[in-house]
């Protein structure tokens, strides 16, 4: 079988787990805080503050940054929901724009139509690994004086120009197992924003600097020392990873590439895409439909993913909400994506064998 997502996990992080079994020093101590520091100086922010996940991340930024009841909130209808739940946890409303077909990425050009005397924030999704057109969004966030909380759960490491994903704006990371570096469950948040920065802190401790002393409601959102010490040895091979990810993109492509039916992934110019998923699209020039397509991976032994099969805005939960949009892209996504293994335990061998069963 060959997994849509394989952890890569070696000695170095088993050896550095244990080293802190054996400290007994096993909530957040100074593993997170060296992996804090480690983290912010690799993405080429201030400051990084580590969480319990990255859908911490995403509540504990919106709430430092004083997004509260009855603000509107623009973000993406196709992604995983925590980027739209975080929104509702603060009390505030999700407003969905539609995104680009070739990227996935929110549209800048209909972020404006969106914006009302109600919009206090833009929550920005870097797709499968691609990065968002960042810097279209922060000139329409300045003109209307928006805050900008990226989310890059699935980006570790993706680039615009010389610049990576989370030095732009306020940034949320996820390091759960599938992700291109994982701490077994976890999250990030970096900011150029030292107040930002502290607020996140005290927020996720319980509101309190001195122990036991609170100064304002907060929550238990920590990172363990145990997956810090994992995180610090996952950030060194990071680059590593995402440069196998991309040979193994980049290799895969060649092989689907003229396969009628199947459109393979775009990377925009001047952006490095991380592959955290390798996504195409089935039309239906293939010829199959994507459920037929799923069972003859199956039966082949590849595994697959769809990320994802139903848009946030036509979820139960939004439905219920009285949330009736139309955003014809993200539905028409939605039929059509299929992510397929590259992760860096995927061999040749493996993606020749994919592409094999396409053409076939």
């Amino acid at each position: 079988m060959i997994p849509i997502a394989k952890p890569q996990m070696g000695k170095e992080e088993k050896d550095a787990a244990l080293e802190v079994l054996e400290s007994g020093m096993l909530a957040q101590g100074p593993k997170v805080l060296e992996f804090e520091e480690r983290f912010a100086k690799y993405v080429g922010a201030r400051c990084a503050v580590a969480v319990s996940s990255g859908t911490a991340a995403l509540y504990l930024s919106l709430m430092a940054h004083g997004i509260g009841p009855g603000d509107e909130v623009i973000t993406s209808p196709f992604s995983f929901i925590a980027s739209a739940n975080a929104v509702l946890f603060v009390g505030a409303i999700p407003v969905f724009v539609d995104i680009e077909p070739s990227y996935f990425c929110l549209d800048p050009v209909l972020i404006e139509k969106k914006v009302s005397k109600k919009t206090k924030a833009i929550i920005p999704v870097d797709l499968y690994g691609h990065p968002c057109q960042i810097k279209e969004i922060l000139k329409i966030a300045r003109q209307y004086n928006l805050v900008v909380v990226e989310d890059a759960c699935q980006a570790h490491g993706a680039e615009v120009g010389d610049k990576r994903v989370g030095s732009f704006t306020t940034t949320c990371f996820s390091f759960y197992p599938t992700k291109n570096m994982t701490t077994g469950e976890g999250g990030m948040v970096t900011t150029n924003n030292r107040q930002i920065a502290e607020r996140i802190k005290l927020l996720r401790e319980h509101g309190s600097r001195t122990r036991y002393y609170h100064d304002i409601l907060g929550c238990n959102f920590r990172m363990t020392d145990l997956a810090a010490a994992i995180g610090v040895e996952q950030l060194k091979k990071l680059e590593k990873f995402n440069r196998r990810r991309i040979k193994n993109a980049e290799y895969l492509t060649k092989k689907l590439d003229g396969v009628s039916g199947i459109i393979t992934p775009k990377v925009r110019k001047g952006c490095q895409h991380v592959f955290h998923q390798y996504t195409i699209r089935l039309t239906p020039d293939f010829g199959r439909s994507r459920d037929e397509v799923v069972e003859i991976l199956k039966n082949n032994g590849i595994g697959y993913g769809i990320y994802y099969p139903l848009p946030i805005h036509k979820q139960k939960l939004y439905l219920r909400l009285g949330y009736r949009d139309h955003l014809p892209v993200a539905e028409k996504m939605a039929r059509e994506v299929l992510s397929l293994p590259i992760h860096p335990g995927v061999t040749q061998k493996d993606l020749d064998r994919i592409a094999a069963v396409f053409k076939k």
